[in-house]
């Protein structure tokens, strides 16, 4: 199907997504309860800046973060990697297929729509840390907002691009739940949603920096919590899209050759 029939199709593919997401709202609640990490970590750090900031985070600092993490976990998350692998082991992946829109539109479509749901979750959190803690909770610029957003729908990308590519390995391997795995871990460490990158020795936030993960929630709660000046923001954003871009082309090469794989074996 070309672009045009592409986009026309969108409108369809979310109106589904937002239906399946209602329909199995009880896994989607499950799935939030457990991305309540950032809580258990905005209780560990506030207690230990009590006494003395660590960095620049005072108590204040780590609760307006902790609770722009958890906003923007719920945001950025995509489960394509394991529809993928049931698929390809299922041999559904055969029926999609078939349909004239690519498989890959049909993933984004549904876990975008998911998004109005999770609004439902984040809106009171968000409420929550405006009242708590002040409009410094939220962008206080234009830019900051713009950016903001920029780097929020970024963050989903680079989470989504990953999951097809971890995912299209299925059609190389056995499975690649396991490298999943892995990639959650180095997540964990290293993405700022256990605590906040700046808190890294100097030379392993260098190494950070270079790494996708800080780009799918650091960075986001970074702007969203105003902790970078203009230039600085601009220069981590295109950052942040060089990767969006690296993966798209990444996703992509390995989606296209692991279909003449799939194909060449029958499914």
């Amino acid at each position: 199907m070309s672009m045009r029939g592409t986009l026309r199709a969108m409108p369809t593919l979310l109106r589904v997504g937002v239906s399946e997401a209602v329909a199995y709202r009880a896994e989607m609640f499950i799935w939030v309860l457990s991305t309540t990490m950032p809580f258990i970590s905005m209780a560990l750090w506030t207690a230990v800046a009590r006494y003395a900031p660590v960095g620049r985070y005072t108590s204040a600092d780590f609760v307006r973060y902790f609770l722009a993490a958890f906003v923007v976990r719920q945001m950025t998350g995509a489960w394509a990697a394991w529809m993928i692998n049931y698929e390809v082991r299922q041999g559904t992946l055969a029926m999609r297929l078939l349909r004239p829109i690519s498989p890959l539109w049909a993933y984004a479509a549904e876990n975008l729509g998911a998004m109005p749901l999770r609004l439902v979750v984040v809106t009171p959190v968000a409420i929550a840390a405006v009242y708590l803690q002040g409009w410094s909770s939220v962008p206080q610029t234009v830019w900051g907002w713009a950016f903001f957003l920029v780097a929020l729908f970024g963050g989903w990308l680079i989470t989504f691009l990953v999951n097809v590519a971890l995912g299209t390995l299925s059609l190389y391997m056995e499975s690649s739940t396991k490298l999943m795995d892995v990639w959650f871990a180095l997540f964990y460490v290293f993405s700022g949603y256990l605590y906040p990158v700046e808190l890294f020795p100097p030379a392993l936030k260098g190494l950070v920096d270079w790494l996708p993960f800080r780009y799918q929630v650091g960075l986001p709660v970074e702007l969203m919590t105003n902790k970078h000046d203009f230039w600085t923001a601009l220069t981590l954003l295109g950052a942040q899209w060089l990767w969006v871009g690296l993966l798209l082309l990444v996703s992509v090469v390995l989606w296209k050759r692991g279909l003449k794989r799939f194909a060449a074996f029958g499914g």
